[in-house]
């Protein structure tokens, strides 16, 4: 049973998901906007959870790991609102989300679209899945790539990459040694394009 048919049950008002479309790379500062304006409103009761969907991966900068949060939707801000009877926003909640600083409008025609139960599963499930797992790579390789080895006993060798794992960080690469395709499994990092 999901939380909104919870709600429904014990007989509270129903909260639908609904999507913003905001600034881009300005998602957590409207994030933080629509917070404040909704509490100065005394609202924040009626807009219980606002969030930037974001996941971890790890990058090298400057030669080290490095985790990085990296938004899942540029762009878009998703927000928990609490309805009416016929599940639509009340209008002063409305004009009050779109008037917020960065706030461009509600994903919808003439009035906002809620998400589909199962987007708003696979959401909330994607983002605990996230945190509780390791922090994926952002190799920015791909299969059949020209690389040079920049490191390592085959410094200066030309290959093509063979197979990317990013929950390891290792990359497979075939180098040609003594005339006989060999492949090597290097650390991502290891390795640049050609």
């Amino acid at each position: 049973m999901t939380e909104i048919e919870c709600d429904q049950q014990n007989g509270s008002k129903a909260q639908q998901w609904f999507v913003l479309r905001v600034q881009s790379n300005r998602e957590e500062r409207v994030r933080s906007n629509l917070v404040r304006v909704l509490e100065m409103n005394q609202m924040h009761d009626r807009v219980p959870e606002v969030l930037v969907p974001t996941e971890a991966v790890t990058e090298m900068r400057e030669g080290k790991r490095e985790v990085v949060q990296r938004k899942l939707f540029p762009g878009y801000v998703i927000v928990q609102v609490q309805v009416d009877e016929h599940d639509h926003i009340p209008d002063q909640l409305w004009q009050l989300i779109r008037e917020t600083n960065g706030v461009g409008d509600f994903i919808g025609a003439e009035r906002p679209w809620p998400m589909r139960n199962e987007e708003v599963a696979r959401l909330l499930g994607r983002t605990e899945e996230i945190e509780a797992e390791a922090p994926k790579l952002d190799i920015d390789l791909n299969e059949g790539e020209m690389i040079r080895i920049k490191e390592g006993p085959f410094q200066d060798v030309e290959g093509h990459v063979e197979e990317i794992n990013p929950a390891s960080g290792k990359v497979k690469v075939v180098i040609n040694i003594f005339n006989r395709s060999t492949p090597v499994e290097l650390e991502y990092w290891q390795v640049e394009r050609l």
